[in-house]
């Protein structure tokens, strides 16, 4: 019988052909934008990734993401220093300004100043120059990737900022002394690393500027004890890597609608290849009623008709599962490396499967109905 179901299957190619393209391309659409999405919150937590030297961030309790500085006291620092379990705390400046290439171009952009004595909560490899260097006059770090497209010179012919090159950042003068290699980030303004005490120089007039402090346990020392001890000392709130990570892409996602716009393409997939395949297979099986006729007339049940059609959709589903998955697969190489969020853990493929069994599942129930119904006396009529 599962010889016979494969041969009805495959004899009508053009309806076969039509299952195949319409399960591949649900497949792809489901597996592509749901991995568009986690690559999209992923690099909401780019910025803490590569500053991933510390086991905790201080922070205020209002903070909701990554770039949401809340200013601190500066005396956090020391606080943080005289818990014991503590190995080192640094603090860490970032916030948004004002900034003008040497063209004239003006940008927004995020500074982020470190510690003077340790540098900590730099990013993890240089391009051009060393991190020493950040301690020369006036000097600064760019992130070579996006240079080309964040800290483009417009005038002049045209080109994007270098090392060497001076800019300014709230009307302070800024030398570029190197470059950095960073995670693709979520948010558009480039990352200008530089000291702490420039950093605050460089600010804009505030009572309190340190935005956090970074923090490195003793070996050995018990992360859930050190960080109540340092909320309890300072009042303010320690998260791990991963809390501030979550945390971020939870704001992201819940503020900027990004789950319901690619939900509904995830959805938009499963619709259509449920018409496409539930019609194509309902159609198929209208065609060959009269095939089941004669087998329901021979003695066959009709839980042996259902296991040919589950058999032909389970094929079908496999043929156009695998296809699906590859072209997205291939679709996010290509995308990622243009420098577009895709990121595809083994979870989306494993849904999307779920997914189009489902459909596979639904269509051959619907395409059952009419097998059921059939009366095997049909095939001797006319």
């Amino acid at each position: 019988m599962n010889a016979i179901a494969l041969k009805m299957l495959f004899g009508d190619r053009l309806k076969y052909l039509g299952l195949i393209v319409g399960i591949a391309f649900a497949s792809m659409l489901i597996c592509q934008q749901a991995s568009i999405m986690v690559g999209f919150t992923r690099q909401t937590g780019s910025f803490i990734r590569d500053t991933s030297q510390a086991d905790l961030w201080i922070m205020d309790p209002q903070v909701r993401f990554s770039q949401d500085s809340q200013p601190l006291r500066d005396t956090v620092v020391q606080q943080a220093r005289s818990v014991a379990g503590v190995a080192w705390a640094t603090p860490l400046y970032q916030s948004f300004t004002r900034g003008q290439l040497a063209d004239g171009t003006r940008l927004s952009m995020i500074i982020v100043g470190l510690d003077d004595a340790t540098l900590m909560g730099a990013p993890p490899l240089m391009a051009q120059g060393r991190l020493t260097d950040l301690r020369r006059d006036r000097g600064v770090l760019i992130d070579a990737a996006t240079a080309a497209k964040k800290l483009m010179m417009n005038r002049g012919g045209g080109r994007e900022l270098r090392v060497g090159d001076h800019l300014s950042i709230n009307d302070n003068d800024a030398v570029v002394v190197g470059s950095y290699q960073a995670r693709e980030s979520f948010f558009w303004e480039p990352v200008i690393y530089t000291t702490y005490s420039r950093a605050l120089q460089w600010a804009p007039r505030e009572r309190n500027l340190l935005s956090f402090v970074l923090v490195k346990l003793k070996p050995g020392a018990d992360l859930e004890q050190t960080r109540r001890a340092i909320e309890r000392k300072t009042g303010l709130k320690a998260r791990t890597n991963e809390e501030f990570i979550q945390l971020t892409a939870d704001y992201i996602i819940n503020s900027t609608g990004i789950l319901i716009n690619f939900g509904m393409a995830v959805a938009l997939g499963f619709v259509i290849g449920l018409i496409v395949a539930g019609q194509t297979l309902y159609n198929f099986t209208l065609d060959n009623l009269r095939h089941y006729g004669a087998l329901k007339a021979m003695g066959v049940s009709n839980l042996t008709l259902a296991r040919m059609v589950l058999l032909q959709s389970l094929t079908v589903v496999t043929f156009g599962y695998g296809i699906g998955v590859g072209l997205a697969s291939v679709m996010g190489l290509i995308t990622s490396q243009a420098g577009l969020a895709f990121a595809m853990p083994w979870q989306i493929p494993a849904l999307t499967a779920a997914a189009i069994l489902l459909i596979g599942m639904i269509a051959s129930l619907l395409s059952l109905i009419p097998v059921f119904r059939l009366e095997p006396a049909v095939v001797f009529k006319g």
